[in-house]
């Protein structure tokens, strides 16, 4: 029995590892491209040959699997077979990821043994830990909620530059909002007073005494002398020659009907698929000219299937049927929903079906 073996400490947590470990892409990034070997839904057959300390392509096939922690592999490299233990173990940094590697019938010739043992550590300590910083950086959300990236940093005030002193921008306002409210005290000093109809004045009494024939004096007799008002209407007003407008004849049009809500649509892709399961994504797109708030894609999953996480909407899930719903979609607009699916077997099946509105989606 002949042994290689390598291990690396890894800053990264175990579910991360166990995704590069796991995904058929992720494996063609940092150890050999894989691809489902036809006709046998439970085997990848891992492109080798031409690697150093390997002749041929190896088959592999699960017989053990404990996510994130243990993964074991049995590999058949042109009938030289062999099983290859991945075990991962959670530390106070991150991980540590140890590959094992025993030949259970054949052995490598020992110009095979040093460069693929030496290829096997170059994978762990090169090229995986890219592909982990690679994927974690893809896991930070550079965005806030559909604006766009944001940079929303501290502006340092620098004398004569942009940055300007808060107290004199106040400083300013208080200025500008003094001397609009100057302005307008002196508007309302200046203005007219309202313009009133004059009282007219009180009619004067003159008292002129009356003399009769036996020079009785009678009682004086009461003038009255009223000055007329000025702003009494000299003439009676004339009635306009303006003819009134008469109606029009035309007659009035009806409103339109308003427009039907448009309909939104929806795609799906498999994103990336790995062993026991993949990534799909579905785009909602809204082709109308007004935004669409009452949207719903349900998508109905192989059978042994479950969803572990959705990104970009709200779900929920009804057996194999899962619902998905979100925020409006703005017209001309769109909405990506990400979602993760575990699968009871190594071969990524899609899902059966995916509807938006009793409408199938695109792409299935």
């Amino acid at each position: 029995m002949i042994e290689i073996g390598a291990q690396v400490d890894l800053s990264h947590p175990a579910e991360r590892v166990w995704r590069a470990l796991t995904d058929r892409e992720l494996l063609g990034r940092w150890i050999a491209e894989a691809e489902m070997v036809e006709g046998v839904p439970d085997r990848l057959l891992l492109h080798t040959a031409g690697l150093p300390g390997f002749e041929a392509n190896v088959e592999v096939e699960v017989t053990e699997r404990q996510e994130p922690d243990l993964l074991v592999l049995a590999c058949d490299e042109a009938g030289r077979l062999s099983e290859l233990t991945c075990a991962v173990t959670t530390t106070k940094q991150g991980c540590r990821l140890e590959l094992r590697e025993v030949s259970t019938h054949g052995a490598w010739s020992a110009e095979q043994h040093e460069p693929r043992e030496q290829q096997l550590r170059q994978a762990l300590t090169v090229r995986l830990p890219a592909i982990l910083d690679w994927l974690a950086f893809q896991q930070v959300d550079l965005r806030r909620a559909d604006g766009g990236m944001t940079a929303e940093l501290p502006l340092i005030g620098v004398r004569g530059r942009a940055g300007r002193n808060p107290r004199r921008r106040r400083t300013v306002v208080a200025v500008v909002a003094g001397a609009v409210l100057l302005a307008g005290t002196a508007a309302w000093v200046t203005l007219p007073p309202d313009s009133k109809p004059a009282a007219a004045p009180a009619p004067t009494t003159t008292a002129s005494p009356t003399v009769t024939a036996d020079r009785t004096t009678v009682a004086p007799t009461a003038t009255a002398s009223a000055r007329p008002s000025r702003t009494t209407a000299s003439a009676t007003a004339r009635p306009s020659r303006t003819p009134s407008a008469k109606p029009s004849r035309t007659p009035t049009s009806a409103a339109p009907p308003p427009p039907s809500a448009p309909s939104v649509t929806a795609r799906y892709e498999t994103e990336s698929d790995r062993l026991f399961g993949y990534t799909g994504e579905i785009v909602v797109g809204n082709p109308g000219a007004a935004p669409v708030a009452d949207w719903a894609v349900v998508v109905t999953l192989a059978e042994g299937t479950t969803v572990d996480d959705v990104d970009g909407a709200n779900w929920r899930q009804d057996r194999r049927v899962i619902t998905f719903t979100g925020a409006a979609v703005a017209a001309g607009g769109s909405q990506t929903i990400s979602f993760d699916v575990r699968d009871s077997r190594p071969k990524a099946r899609e899902p059966e079906s995916c509807t938006i509105g009793g409408r199938p989606c695109a792409g299935l």
